[in-house]
Formats: structure tokens, sequence, C-alpha cells
């Protein structure tokens, strides 16, 4: 398992994950097996936004005896009102919910305490203005919480918390389609309307997102990477083709700021398949043939950083390149901390000998000469 940098919070936490959502769909003693069969392979995050009392015990039963070598996202807000999950800032219900995360997890402490899910500009004026983050503020400042994040659908949302100075990392729902919607506060709205043709390539407002959040080290763990498993399913995925497990985690971790997906799993099997990333083929990871191929929609004249334009005759990582001509190009001007990872480079954009062989490999038909002419421009190198 490699392991990645959270941002700026200094933990190291694997690319693969576990999200915990699916546990309380088995008998207890399966679900803490499983967690621990993933931790043996070298998963050490967990996300628990759910309150019912038998997930979390679940996870607590699992990290009894290796708590440390675990790190937890948990959620501030998510509460379990009459047997229901019921998302609320009232905090009558938000500080006895997440005691009870205490308790059930049998820790003085999470990792990442997250503030749950905010998709509307509303409400986030209305919990960064009030109780709720003096409470969260309060949590981090004894300790309770090691480090603040935030849960959110929306890249708007996204960007005011980068903003905001006060979130270290985000979790963030991607996958290829997602990407190609533009900005909602309606979560539902992602799951359908695939077959508007407007809809081509990666929404403008979600990579300038995802720049900022590489730009600031604010680090994106990702939820929804399977796309509820719609992308797994030729006759569900808005492509028309299906994907496997590997490249869509593939897909996820090659976006700029991202540091580890978070799978949903209900056997062991299921954790092979995903853990395996960590050892598959270019072939393998390879999610850009699938999309150029796919019936429905494309990223046409969009680098989507897969390598499929590799091998270089002058060596130059034309991928990376390409992200951090993005990164920069996102800003009104050059980031100082983006020129210098530009700088770092064995080979820059100057070198490109307009051979365009590159070009010919390109799923996507991006006119990479033309880029490396404006990247060299760009960083005057």
């Amino acid at each position: 398992m490699r392991y990645r940098e959270l941002g700026k919070t200094g933990l190291k936490i694997s690319e693969v994950g576990f999200g915990g959502e699916w546990l309380e769909r088995h008998d207890e003693e399966h679900s803490v097996e499983l967690l621990r069969y993933a931790h043996e392979k070298g998963i050490n995050i967990v996300d628990c936004w759910m309150p019912d009392p038998k997930s979390r015990d679940i996870i607590g039963r699992a990290m009894e005896g290796c708590r440390d070598s675990w790190h937890v996202q948990g959620h501030i807000g998510s509460t379990y009102q009459n047997g229901q999950y019921v998302r609320t800032r009232d905090m009558k219900f938000v500080k006895p919910a997440f005691e009870d995360l205490l308790t059930r997890l049998r820790s003085d402490y999470v990792d990442l305490g997250m503030i749950h899910y905010i998709d509307s500009v509303e409400e986030w004026n209305r919990v960064m203005n009030g109780e709720f983050v003096e409470y969260v503020r309060k949590l981090h400042e004894e300790g309770t919480i090691r480090h603040i994040g935030l849960s959110t659908h929306n890249p708007r949302i996204g960007k005011l918390a980068v903003e905001s100075g006060l979130i270290e990392m985000i979790l963030f729902s991607i996958n290829p389609a997602f990407d190609m919607r533009p900005a909602t506060e309606d979560l539902d709205s992602m799951f359908g309307g695939y077959d508007n043709p407007e809809f081509s390539g990666i929404d403008p407002e979600r990579a300038e997102f995802y720049s900022l959040c590489e730009e600031n080290r604010i680090g994106l763990t990702v939820m929804k990477g399977f796309f509820g498993g719609r992308l797994l399913d030729k006759e569900q995925s808005p492509f028309g083709v299906a994907f496997t497990p590997v490249q869509l985690i593939h897909y996820a971790l090659t976006r700029p700021g991202v540091t580890s997906i978070l799978c949903g799993y209900d056997t062991k099997q299921q954790v092979d398949e995903a853990v395996s990333y960590e050892n598959a083929s270019d072939d393998a990871k390879d999610y850009a043939s699938v999309i150029a191929s796919a019936p429905l929609h494309s990223y046409s004249g969009q680098c989507t950083y897969c390598g499929h334009c590799r091998p270089c005759p002058m060596d130059i990582d034309i991928a990376m390149v390409n992200k951090f001509y993005d990164l920069a190009a996102a800003q009104p001007s050059v980031p100082e901390s983006v020129l210098e990872h530009y700088k770092a480079l064995d080979h820059t954009a100057s070198e490109c000998v307009g051979c365009r062989g590159c070009e010919s490999r390109c799923p996507f038909g991006v006119k990479v000469a033309d880029r490396m002419e404006k990247t060299a421009e760009l960083f005057g190198m």
C-alpha cells in the first residue's frame, strides 16, 4: 500500500481507504472482521458519517488494540433521531451525537472532525456564523478533533472551505460522471440527466476547485468514486460502458489535490479488488480508453492526466506538465508553489521538439505540442 500526505495535516493515509456506509448491512462479526482484514491489507483511513449505533460500534471494535494506526473521519452534525439518520445543526442533538461517536469508537479523539454535509451557500453561512462552528473550534482546541474537515458534493462550497482558512481537508464526491456536472446544491440532480449534450468533459468549476486544493495543500478524500456502483455496470453507466474498480480508483487519484479514495465493501474479495490497484499495470488502470471509446459523452480536447502520451523522446512527463499548467492557468497569476514544483521537473515544456507523436496516442485529441508552447510561455521555461 502506498501512503500520501493529507494536505497540510501531516497525516500519512492509504491511497485506498474504507468508506463505512455499508457496515450496518451485515452482522456485526462479519463487518468487524472485514475492517480488520482491510487494515491488514494496509488501509488506515475510515470514514464514519453514519450515526447509527451499530456502525459506530463495529468501527470501535475493529480498531480495538490498534486505534493509533487508524485515521478516522468522524462527522459532526450527523445524528440519530427516532431510529433514523438526521443531518442537523441543532446543538441539542449535535453534541450528544458526537459524544456518542467517541464512546462507541472507544476513543477520546477523532483524527479528522468533519463538518457534515454542506451543499448550499445558505447553510454554509449559517454553519460558519453560529454556535455550530464554535463547537467545532472548541473540540479542535481541546484536541478532541485533531484536524477540521468538511464533507460536500458542491465545488462552490469546497472553494469557500479552502478560502476560509479553517478547513484542512475535504471529503468530496469524485468520479468521471460527476466531473461533467456543473455545481449544484441538489445532490439528487447528480444522478440523472446525462443525456444533455452540453455535458462534455470536466466542468470548469470543479477543475478550478481541484486546482485550489492542490495549490493550498487542502487534502481531498473521495466519496462516491464508483457512482453508487453505476459506473461498474454497463446498463447503468451514463457513459454506456462499464469501468473496473481499479480504473475508477486511478481516475480519482489522478485528480489534483486527491489523497485517498474511500471505497465501500461488502466482502473481503471487494477489498482485494480495490487494494489490487497498488500493483495494477498501466493497462489495468487505463480509464481514458474507456471514456474515449464510450458511445455517450467524451472529454474531447481535455487532458485527464492519464499518461497515454508517453513515451516522450525528450523524456518530458507530459501529464504532470499539463497538470501544472492547468493549476497555474486557473489563477490570476502563477502561484509560487506551483512554479517551484514545475521547476523541480527533470524536463520542462520548453524542451518539447514538437514531434507530436504524443498527440497520436492521446485518447482525447489534446493538442499537446500547442499546450507545451503555452506552458513554456506561462512558466518562462
